[in-house]
């Protein structure tokens, strides 16, 4: 992707995403993605020879390979979503084989699904796309509607089926996180005795986290938090919505912060927002991937550049991106997820 293209995806924010400079925490304070990482951040952890050969064979797959970033397909969508909200749009989906070809001809990193996706393809598949079996899920098939995770797999399924790394989702801040945070932090400390890497979906849910009209789900200062609770319990990787805004601590009353986060740790810039998640990923030890959200439509490919644009030059590690390819052709898919992959490769998208 040229840069003349890439402003032009970003439209009216090319300035203010490719010339910002961080004045929060400089960059060279990080731990920055690169071809080095693992044995620059993780060799002195007590991370085993295992971990770290899972670790990476999943930054070294694809055609970012090799440059310490990730581009990884989820779709595990059809348990919450349900199968017709997510493959409706393009029934080929149905059938996971076609799940984790878009993965391979998409030039992704990794495929991570569910138990029944990968497991039903893992032996034609497994040692040809790094695998992250996504263990747990919500379901909305019961009534009254709620909203917890629960162990859909066991670690031990994922390593029998050549999984590199296992993925949860935590509800940080939902009455069932207790719970959650024990039962994730079990699985995590399994895979870690199996050799398999570890990826946390640090999602906040509370219906109290609406406060006047203004919803802090994604609010930098609390999603930040919810990745300092995800790298507690040893996740290797930190997955996050991408922040829309901040001051959910002082918006919602719950908690403690300072106010040096909102002086002089973040800005309204997104890039500075993102950032602080990455702070709280202990500096970057931890890589941060965030979403890349629902499918829009037409303005999908624009909004996936854009946060591929936000998550570099903050710092983080990569994006991870379902919706928006697979529903849609699959060769429109592919090109999706090449564009987002081109950000990364661009040497002109540097770290703020």
């Amino acid at each position: 992707m040229t840069s003349t293209r890439l402003e032009e995806l970003l439209g009216a924010d090319a300035a203010t995403l490719l010339e910002h400079q961080c004045t929060t925490v400089a960059a060279s304070d990080l731990h920055l993605p690169g071809p080095d990482f693992i044995d620059r951040v993780w060799l002195d952890s007590d991370r085993s020879p295992q971990v770290l050969r899972n670790l990476a064979a999943l930054r070294d797959s694809g055609r970012l390979g090799g440059t310490g970033y990730v581009s990884i397909l989820p779709v595990d969508q059809g348990i919450e979503h349900s199968g017709a909200a997510s493959f409706a749009p393009n029934p080929i989906y149905f059938d996971p084989e076609n799940i984790v070809k878009l993965a391979i001809e998409g030039g992704c990193n990794a495929v991570a699904s569910t138990l029944g996706v990968l497991g039903a393809t893992s032996r034609k598949y497994a040692h040809k796309i790094p695998f992250v079996v996504k263990l747990n899920h919500n379901e909305f098939l019961s009534l009254p509607e709620t909203y917890d995770q629960i162990m859909f797999s066991s670690v031990q399924r994922a390593y029998d089926l050549g999984a590199v790394a296992v993925g949860a989702t935590i509800y940080f801040g939902s009455p069932e996180s207790g719970r959650q945070i024990v039962e994730v932090s079990r699985a995590f400390e399994e895979a870690h005795r199996l050799g398999m890497a570890t990826i946390l979906w640090c999602y906040l849910r509370n219906s109290a986290f609406k406060v006047d009209g203004v919803d802090y789900h994604t609010a930098a200062d609390l999603t930040g938090q919810a990745n300092h609770l995800g790298v507690t319990i040893e996740a290797d990787i930190i997955k996050q919505k991408l922040p829309e805004l901040n001051g959910g601590f002082n918006a919602i009353k719950v908690g403690k912060t300072h106010k040096l986060v909102y002086e002089n740790l973040t800005t309204d810039n997104p890039i500075d927002l993102t950032r602080y998640q990455l702070l709280n990923c202990y500096m970057g030890r931890a890589g941060l991937i965030n979403s890349g959200g629902a499918s829009s439509g037409e303005s999908d490919l624009a909004e996936a550049v854009k946060t591929a644009v936000i998550n570099k030059r903050a710092g983080g590690t990569g994006l991870i991106s379902g919706r928006k390819a697979f529903q849609r052709p699959m060769d429109e898919g592919i090109g999706l997820l090449n564009a987002i992959q081109d950000v990364y490769l661009n040497e002109a998208v540097t770290v703020a």
